[in-house]
């Protein structure tokens, strides 16, 4: 082993640097929408729904499934643009190597 190399140590910087990583991500946030524009919601980089907006004019008593399908594909879509963006960004920290068995919940 060359001197000076210290498996543990670079694991251990490593863990720190993903925890702060996942700490960054909780503060970054991605929007989608469904529906032109109707439904729009805010999610987190640790894939957290924290807000949905919805356009009056989608609201219609009479087609309720409508309003719940683009709630549907709007949160569908905000959860696809977090997870990529948290994928993008742990792809830098770990500098593009694929190391098997690391798997960070909620990340990917």
């Amino acid at each position: 082993m060359p001197k000076g190399f210290n498996p543990m140590q670079q694991v251990k910087a490593l863990q720190e640097k993903m925890t702060r990583m996942q700490e960054e991500l909780a503060l970054r946030k991605v929007e989608a929408s469904a529906g032109g524009g109707m439904v729009t919601v805010e999610v987190n980089g640790k894939q957290e729904v924290l807000s949905i907006k919805i356009d009056r004019q989608v609201v219609d008593p009479e087609d309720i499934e409508m309003l719940q399908d683009l709630i549907v594909a709007a949160v569908n879509d905000g959860l696809r643009r977090a997870q990529e963006m948290a994928a993008s960004e742990m792809g830098k920290l770990a500098g593009g190597l694929n190391i098997p068995g690391l798997n960070i919940p909620g990340l990917f």
